[in-house]
């Protein structure tokens, strides 16, 4: 019987192939992930028809070939999948392809972008068209009796279909190549291309040969022989380890894993093997990096596949946020190939996805506490960001998370938010019976008040992570009746409010002059001058700004919406300790010039203890002190 057959694919689609070269252009490479993946599932249908009983011929071993011809400016896939009749070419490739293109040509006039389009109404072949003028099909059925049949489209809607040349089961298909997209006829460029998209696809992946060394005996000292040797070149691992069972797995295999992933990475902190069927299908493996504070860098390291082909790394809505910090891989064959933005945030699936995970990285955070403390604490550096990022973004995540969450202390002891409570109650509770947590942000700049902190017994805790500005606050919100202060808010005395103040002693005429004089002595502005009674040993003048200002403009820094704040002058305030003996030896003097010099060298110090000290004032600063030495 000889098949010949000329026609047109649809009436309405005389307007189609303008639609895919024109949008698709800006992302033509995924032609090849589409004819790639499309002969992959020909290749393993074979195989699943085999091993049901329904194919009894020999299955060969499977492959997908690509191939590139510069001369005659072709590129050519292959596979020894099912094959396709002339029927199921006229039923798949002319009818199914084309069944929703009106709507499709409606619906996406004003698409933007690549992925919106490709795979939908079973466009995924017609991709092939972005960069070819003409695409032939040379393919063989498995089915008994078939007919070799051979199909050409020169990407107007008219095609031919007409008895074929090919004499082994599968499909082949060719690209002529048009004019712009020679590009592709570069073997650099498509091995790329098929590393990114294939490169752990099922079925192996052949393009060309290689050269290896193999042994070839010894020479005449003993020592053995090498000799060159083509194999084929294949580009893919077909069962990565996240297709295996965890307990097949060692930890050199899942550091190996990394490695092939993030070539020059620092090996990560631990992993979690991720293996759900139910309510959908999931695999993967995520691993926690160590963390730099940068955190942009760290971005869009999650690879998204489906059925082992490379989707995209741009996984926002399927990894809760905190976790974008994660590296490591998810398949999930219940996210479609091509998947858009809006799709995706609406999509139930991945909202259950995102759930799971969520949940699945706080059960392996409470695993490695429970069962390893002192290992945990060693890496809580790294994971803390993660576990503090989770808490104030993800409610359901906080609320497994304050189990195994930890504070550290300026003296590097970590507490759980309990051990922690029970440490300070005793001595951090103010007159209002709220307990009050104190914290640094930058130890090496804060010493001094964290010295006059410890002295009174008082615990300072270490708050210097990027995310830590949003964490304090969270901890308020989410802890009863606490208050956090940072240590250099405040003198040491008035960090905890209590009922037992110290007396000044100085007359109210006597605290009236000081105020006066130190007045004088600052220059700079938004300096708001206090006497209060204090320890005699604490410093003399110490300058803070109020821990709930200060806090909403670090927040407008950040960018937390506190913009109004952002915007107001900075304010200070400046406790002059009455019962220090250099207030005394100012109120003693009568010489203006030297209560001025005096009062001008303490409010120096203060500022310098503050880092605010800087320029020409700290020039002055210290040459003021060499001529009192």
């Amino acid at each position: 019987m000889s098949i010949e057959e000329k026609g047109t694919i649809s009436i309405h689609t005389e307007n189609i192939f303008p639609i895919i070269k024109k949008f698709l252009y800006s992302d033509n490479e995924i032609f090849l992930r589409e004819l790639v993946s499309n002969a992959v599932d020909a290749v393993q249908k074979i195989k699943r028809l085999a091993a049901l009983g329904q194919y009894s011929g020999e299955l060969g071993s499977p492959l997908v070939e690509v191939a590139v011809d510069k001369e005659k400016k072709t590129i050519t896939i292959t596979d020894n999948g099912l094959g396709m009749t002339a029927e199921e070419i006229k039923k798949y490739i002319n009818q199914v392809a084309f069944s929703g293109a009106s709507e499709f040509v409606e619906k996406f006039k004003d698409a933007k972008d690549a992925n919106e389009i490709i795979g939908k109404f079973g466009l995924g072949f017609y991709s092939a068209f972005m960069v070819a003028d003409l695409v032939e099909i040379q393919t063989l059925s498995y089915q008994e009796g078939a007919e070799p049949a051979k199909w050409v489209c020169d990407g107007s809607t008219e095609f031919e279909i007409t008895a074929g040349s090919r004499a082994t089961r599968g499909t082949e298909i060719t690209l002529h190549v048009n004019a712009e997209s020679e590009e592709f006829l570069d073997n650099h460029k498509i091995e790329e291309i098929l590393d990114k998209y294939g490169k752990f696809l099922p079925v192996p992946i052949k393009f060309g040969t290689k050269t290896v060394q193999e042994p070839d005996g010894e020479d005449e000292e003993g020592k053995p022989k090498t000799i060159g040797a083509e194999v084929d070149n294949i580009i893919n691992t077909t069962n990565p380890i996240w297709t295996k069972a965890p307990a097949d797995l060692s930890d050199a295999d899942y550091l190996a894993f990394y490695k092939q992933l993030y070539p020059f990475s620092e090996d990560p902190l631990f992993w979690i093997h991720l293996n759900v069927d139910y309510p959908f299908n999931l695999t993967g493996v995520l691993y926690f990096p160590k963390v730099k504070n940068d955190f942009d860098m760290q971005r869009n390291k999650i690879k998204l596949f489906s059925r082992q082909v490379f989707i995209t790394d741009e996984v926002k809505d399927i990894v809760p946020e905190f976790l974008m910090l994660l590296h490591g891989v998810i398949d999930s064959p219940d996210i479609p190939l091509n998947v858009s933005r809006s799709f995706l945030q609406a999509d139930s699936n991945v909202k259950k996805i995102n759930s799971y995970i969520t949940k699945k990285v706080a059960d392996k955070l409470q695993e490695l506490f429970n069962k390893d403390r002192k290992g945990y604490e060693e890496k809580w550096g790294d994971i803390g960001l993660f576990v503090k990022y989770g808490m104030v973004s993800e409610e359901k995540f906080n609320d497994k998370a304050k189990d195994f969450a930890l504070l550290t202390n300026t003296k590097n002891e970590n507490f759980t938010f309990d051990e922690y409570r029970e440490k300070v109650k005793d001595f951090q509770t103010d007159k209002n019976g709220q307990v009050v947590y104190i914290y640094s942000n930058d130890p090496s700049k804060q010493d001094s008040f964290i010295q006059s902190a410890n002295k009174k017994d008082y615990d300072v805790l270490l708050m210097n992570s990027p995310i830590d500005n949003h964490f304090v606050s969270h901890l308020e919100q989410k802890l009863e009746k606490t208050a956090l202060k940072r240590v250099d808010s405040s003198v040491a005395d008035k960090l905890v409010e209590k009922d037992e103040a110290i007396e000044s002693v100085l007359t109210e005429e006597q605290s009236k002059k000081v105020a006066g004089i130190f007045e004088k002595a600052i220059t700079k502005p938004g300096m708001h001058v206090e006497v209060v009674g204090l320890n005699p040993d604490e410093l003399p003048v110490t300058v803070t700004m109020d821990e709930f200002m200060r806090r909403m403009k670090d927040m407008a820094q950040m960018g937390g919406g506190m913009g109004f704040y952002g915007n107001m002058p900075d304010s200070y305030k400046v406790a002059i300790n009455g019962n220090h003996k250099l207030i005394g030896k100012i109120l003693k003097t009568d010489n203006e010039e030297e209560q001025g010099l005096l009062a001008k060298q303490a409010v120096d110090l203060a500022l310098l203890a503050q880092g605010m000290l800087t320029g020409a004032e700290l020039t002055a600063f210290v040459s003021r002190s060499v001529e009192l030495i």
